[in-house]
C-alpha cells in the first residue's frame, strides 16, 4: 500500500495513480469498522474489475477541530487508520489531505475539480449514503452525482451495513467504548479497542509492592469508564511496526489510593506480565479485552496489593486462550 500526503486544498500534484485513473472510496475511516471494511473490499473488488487504482481518501486533522466544533473522541490515530486499512484491503492506496480552513471554504465543485480530478484522475467515486462535502456541507450524494455527470466521472453511493441493532459506526462505536461495553465495540471493530501512548517516568509505586508498571499519559483514543481492563500489549518499533510484548492487568483512571486529593488526569498504567524490561520511552499500543472492575479507592497499599493479585489472576485467566493475530505481522491484532 502506498500512502500520500496532499497540501491544503488537495495540492500537492497529481498522486501516483494507474494510467486508466483511480476509484475514490472518500470517509472519515475512524476505527475502521466493519462498515468501513465493507466499504473498502467493495472498492477493491470494484476496482480490480475496472482496471483502476483503489484510492482512500481521508482527511487531518478531523474536520470539526478546524470550524470550531469539539470533535469525537478518536477511535485510531492516523497512523493507525492507515495501518488497518492496509491489513483490511492491502491493495488500497491512502491519500490524506491537510483539512484546513482554505480546505473548508471550497465549494462542492472545488473539492471535486482539484482533489478528486486533478489530483487523483478520479473516474469512480464511491461515497457512503450520508455523505456530504464543500463548505458549509452543502454537497451532497445528489451533488456529486451531477458533477459526475457533468465531469466525466461515475459515482456510487455504498449502502449502510450492520446487524440487528443498527448501522456499524464510528459514532456507535464510541458509545459502546463510553459505556464500558467493550465486547459491542470489539463486534462492531472485529478486534479489541486500543490506547496508545510513550512510556512516562511515574511515581515508581508500583515497583515497591510487586507489581511494576508502565505508565502512559496523554492518550489519544476515546476512552473507556475508569476501571481495571484484560489487555493485551504490542511495543511499536521505530519503523511503525508493531510486535506482541506481553499480557497484562491495566487500571484506567486517577488513582484515587494513592493521589486521594490530587484532581489528576486520566492516566493508563499497566503491569506486564512475565517480563521485566526497561520501557521507558517506548510506544506501546494496549488492547482493552475485558473489564474485570471499576477503579476504587482502598484503605492503603495492602489492600492495594491483595487486589491487584486477585485483578492479575482474572487477568491471566481471561486472556489465556488469546495469542498473537498472524495477519498483523507478530502484533495481538
Amino acid at each position: 500500500m502506498e500512502y500520500f500526503a496532499a497540501a491544503a486544498g488537495g495540492q500537492g500534484g497529481r498522486a501516483a495513480v494507474g494510467p486508466r485513473g483511480s476509484l475514490v472510496i472518500i470517509g472519515n475511516f475512524d476505527g475502521v469498522h466493519r462498515g468501513h471494511q465493507a466499504l473498502l473490499a467493495d472498492a477493491a473488488l470494484d476496482a480490480e474489475r475496472r482496471g483502476l487504482s483503489p484510492v482512500a481518501l481521508t482527511f487531518a486533522p478531523h474536520p470539526a477541530s478546524v470550524l470550531g466544533r469539539t470533535p469525537p473522541p478518536t477511535l485510531t490515530a492516523l497512523p493507525r487508520k492507515i495501518e488497518l486499512i492496509r491489513r483490511v484491503q492491502p491493495a488500497i492506496r491512502v491519500d490524506v489531505v491537510t483539512f484546513d480552513r482554505a480546505f473548508a471554504a471550497q465549494t462542492p465543485e472545488e473539492f471535486v475539480r482539484r482533489v478528486l480530478l486533478d489530483r487523483l484522475a478520479a473516474r469512480v467515486v464511491l461515497v457512503g449514503a450520508n455523505f456530504r462535502f464543500g463548505h458549509g456541507r452543502a454537497g451532497d450524494f445528489t451533488t456529486l452525482g451531477r458533477l459526475g455527470e457533468d465531469l466525466g466521472f461515475e459515482t456510487r453511493s455504498h449502502p449502510l451495513v450492520g446487524d440487528a441493532e443498527g448501522a456499524w459506526s464510528s459514532t456507535r462505536v464510541r458509545a459502546a467504548i463510553a459505556r464500558g461495553d467493550l465486547e459491542a465495540a470489539e463486534q462492531m471493530l472485529s478486534r479489541p479497542h486500543m490506547l496508545s501512548g510513550v512510556v512516562a517516568q511515574g511515581a515508581k509505586r508500583g515497583r515497591t509492592i510487586g507489581f511494576p508498571t508502565c505508565n502512559l499519559d496523554e492518550i489519544e483514543e476515546a476512552l473507556p469508564p475508569f476501571g481495571v481492563y484484560a489487555t493485551l500489549v504490542d511495543r511499536v518499533a521505530p519503523s511503525g511496526r508493531a510486535i506482541a510484548l506481553a499480557r497484562g492487568v491495566a487500571n484506567l483512571g486517577v488513582r484515587p489510593t494513592v493521589e486521594p486529593s490530587k484532581q489528576a488526569r486520566p492516566n493508563l498504567e499497566v503491569h506486564l506480565f512475565d517480563i521485566d524490561e526497561d520501557l521507558y520511552g517506548a510506544a506501546l499500543r494496549v488492547h482493552l479485552v475485558a473489564r474485570l472492575r471499576e477503579e476504587r479507592r482502598f484503605s492503603g497499599l495492602p489492600e492495594l496489593k491483595a487486589q491487584i493479585a486477585r485483578d492479575a489472576e482474572a487477568a491471566r485467566a481471561r486472556l489465556a486462550p488469546l495469542a498473537a493475530d498472524p495477519a498483523a505481522e507478530g502484533a495481538f491484532r
